[in-house]
């Protein structure tokens, strides 16, 4: 069996661009909210529910999740990884106890929700079953470490780790820029 028969359907969505690839098992709610650059793979059970801006050079591991309904929002701006099992919040339930909790509840009997967006800046990535919450900002070059959890925004060119995760050393930073430059990026 030839392995293009398994690909998602790139029509469905509102922009996609050349050399992408994209499982034919993921599931995107919201297809027609959802760009995708040039350059890309989306492996199997990637999960999106949310408007998304997926930029170049972009690699989606399996398994990955991005949730947040409607009012959701996720962007990569390029060169970005998310690794398996990764899973990015833009929306959820504040679970304090001011209304009942879940997507099916009616607005006026529903818990206050925490919907923000989360944006990978250029060569920004996560690790293994990382978790971001809503409204983290992964700065220029920063990378989270396996099974981390990101409650806040992190500052560029800065590798974190932990529960929650927390800067532990700097990235090096030149071979990427010149790579990039190589490759047509203006860094």
């Amino acid at each position: 069996m030839r392995i293009d028969m398994f690909e998602y359907n790139h029509n469905l969505l509102s922009k996609c661009g050349v050399d992408v690839f994209i499982s034919g098992d993921v599931e995107i709610r919201r297809p027609q909210l959802v760009t995708v650059g040039n350059h890309v793979a989306i492996d199997s059970g990637f999960y999106c529910t949310t408007k998304a801006d997926i930029g170049d050079y972009i690699h989606i591991a399996p398994y990955a999740t991005v949730i947040g309904g409607e009012k959701g929002y996720f962007r990569t701006d390029g060169f970005n990884s998310m690794a398996v099992g990764a899973r990015i919040i833009c929306g959820s339930d504040e679970h304090l106890g001011a209304g009942l909790i879940g997507p099916i509840i009616p607005d006026e009997y529903h818990d206050k929700l925490i919907i923000a967006p989360v944006i990978f800046e250029m060569f920004s990535s996560i690790g293994t079953n990382v978790v971001v919450l809503p409204g983290v900002i992964l700065g220029v070059g920063s990378v989270v470490g396996a099974c981390s959890l990101v409650t806040h925004s992190t500052e560029p060119w800065t590798i974190y780790y932990g529960i929650p995760a927390r800067p532990v050393k700097m990235r090096p930073r030149e071979n990427m820029l010149e790579f990039a430059r190589r490759l047509g990026y203006d860094c």
